[in-house]
């Protein structure tokens, strides 16, 4: 039997990992494939250590790691989905819930926690709706916490998508959200 050795270290049991994902699939809407997940597990040939790969492909596919699929590959690999689970949600690189339209990424770093990135994650989540680490309501946007973007010159910074926004104010932020908010709105035919 392949085993990874997490349900001691993290604790889990197979009724907590199935409950935790009752929680989360109630919170998601789209159902995966089976096949989809299958394919990927069966790619990685099922060996010692291919784990982490599997999940990161899965996400790579989703956008996150739906719950059908921790079971799904615990059931491909003869591993408990506890196991499973506790890699999971051990490394920060996986997402049991999908992101929203767009990603913001607030930098904490140094020069950003000196220059303000808290003021910056408590405005984003008053204007948003979305906690570091959350996605908003409306599925609009999600809100990380990162450690550094580059952009020490420009601090407070945030990353929207791609695009980096610095010397930040809470008129700044407010600003950013709404014409963010504005695109993703459906407009309206007269």
């Amino acid at each position: 039997m392949y085993s990874l050795g997490f349900t001691k270290s993290t604790g889990y049991t197979e009724d907590q990992v199935k409950e935790d994902s009752m929680v989360i699939e109630a919170n998601t809407k789209e159902k995966p494939s089976f096949a989809a997940i299958d394919a990927i597990v069966h790619k990685h040939n099922i060996e010692p250590g291919a784990v982490i790969p599997v999940l990161q492909e899965i996400q790579d596919t989703f956008g996150y790691i739906p719950p059908v699929a921790i079971q799904r590959i615990a059931n491909n690999i003869n591993t408990p989905a506890s196991e499973i689970f506790g890699i999971i949600t051990f490394y920060a690189q996986f997402r049991l819930q999908p992101l929203g339209k767009n990603l913001i990424k607030v930098c904490h770093g140094t020069a950003c926690h000196l220059g303000g990135a808290e003021m910056v994650a408590e405005r984003l989540a008053q204007v948003t709706g979305a906690k570091e680490g959350e996605t908003s309501q409306d599925d609009i946007f999600t809100v990380e916490r990162v450690a550094c973007l580059g952009c020490c010159s420009l601090a407070p910074c945030i990353m929207l998508n791609s695009e980096a926004y610095g010397r930040l104010t809470p008129e700044a932020i407010d600003k950013i959200v709404t014409q963010t908010r504005k695109k993703e709105m459906p407009t309206s035919v007269e």
